[in-house]
């Protein structure tokens, strides 16, 4: 079976993919799958100045961007000082989708595999999640103004290793990755990969079986999104709505409660853990974070003749272009 199936290679032809590298196993074979397919790309690389080895990994991806007469952007983060992961990862999506709106890229294109879709479902399940939480990370996933692809999320580390070593194609290997003390690297060392050695197939098959039960369980939405104001029309299911909310949330690094959760179930506004502002108006949901702010009797009149919730105002009022979505929606929605 080909790492790259045949569906991704036609579905991407006519697009303008950017692709998140790093030098790895991982996204250096999706780099060269995607080159052998002769599909049109750029690259995109982070370097956070915490190994003496990701100057080398910058230097090979300058490199392949030259060599093939691609683009490769890159960023020097600047240091985080705590709660890493969650850090890394909200520099390195806005750098992407800053990307991606200055030079109009239709998908990013990320590496993850098999072992990264299990590690993610059992790290929920361990959590406290449903069919739709476990199934995590979709091959194809609609953002507001690009699509997230992952070609080859059905393909397993082996064979990724395995297409490297054939073709004679130099990766790196981050070691911070075998660092038991994160979480995610405990999941993948002691679990994850002892148990799809020998059941790769079967692991496949479930996920393909869970995509098409969660197609019927959840309902899709559009979401929209200013500065950190997000909003969406209700599905009119709880349980899909409670779904997208915890997807935003989670995008701006909040995770609902279980309690949170059933309260959604029962109110039209929660403020979650003091941060975050949940409202149900007039057939549309909107997630801010909670502020208070003193408003001026002008915007306060406006709100009150265009109804909008008491406890959105002040964020509205400080954010205008955030404003202004609101009320174009509004108008749209009507």
């Amino acid at each position: 079976m080909s790492l790259l199936p045949l569906e991704s290679l036609h579905y991407l032809k006519d697009k303008k993919p950017l692709l998140a590298f790093s030098g790895g196993a991982d996204s250096t074979a999706l780099f060269f799958l995607l080159l052998k397919a002769d599909i049109s790309f750029d690259i995109a690389i982070v370097h956070y100045g915490l190994r003496q080895q990701a100057d080398e990994e910058v230097h090979y991806a300058q490199d392949l961007a030259k060599k093939y007469a691609l683009q490769c952007h890159l960023l020097k983060a600047s240091d985080i000082q705590q709660n890493f992961e969650y850090e890394a990862r909200r520099i390195r999506y806005d750098f992407f989708e800053d990307l991606i709106q200055k030079h109009s890229y239709t998908h990013l294109l990320t590496a993850h595999h098999l072992q990264d879709r299990l590690e993610w479902m059992l790290m929920q399940f361990t959590k406290g999640a449903g069919s739709a939480e476990l199934v995590g990370m979709k091959q194809k996933e609609q953002r507001s103004n690009y699509t997230l692809f992952r070609p080859l999320i059905n393909s397993s580390k082996e064979e990724i290793l395995s297409f490297l070593k054939n073709n004679h194609i130099q990766w790196f290997h981050d070691e911070s990755n075998d660092d038991l003390s994160y979480k995610r690297n405990y999941f993948r060392h002691k679990i994850v990969n002892e148990l799809i050695k020998d059941n790769v197939e079967g692991i496949k098959q479930s996920f393909k079986y869970l995509e098409e039960d969660v197609s019927t369980l959840i309902k899709e939405v559009q979401v929209k999104e200013s500065e950190d104001l997000s909003l969406f029309i209700s599905t009119r299911d709880k349980r899909s709505d409670i779904f997208h909310i915890d997807k935003i949330l989670k995008s701006k690094g909040y995770i609902l409660t279980s309690a949170q959760r059933q309260e959604l179930k029962e109110k039209d506004e929660i403020i979650a853990g003091r941060k975050f502002l949940i409202v149900f108006n007039q057939g549309i949901y909107y997630i801010s974070p909670y502020i208070l702010e003193t408003m001026d009797k002008d915007f306060k009149e406006e709100c009150r003749l265009l109804a909008i919730p008491s406890k959105l105002r002040p964020y509205l009022f400080k954010h205008p272009m955030a404003f202004i979505l609101y009320t174009k929606f509004m108008a749209c929605s009507i």
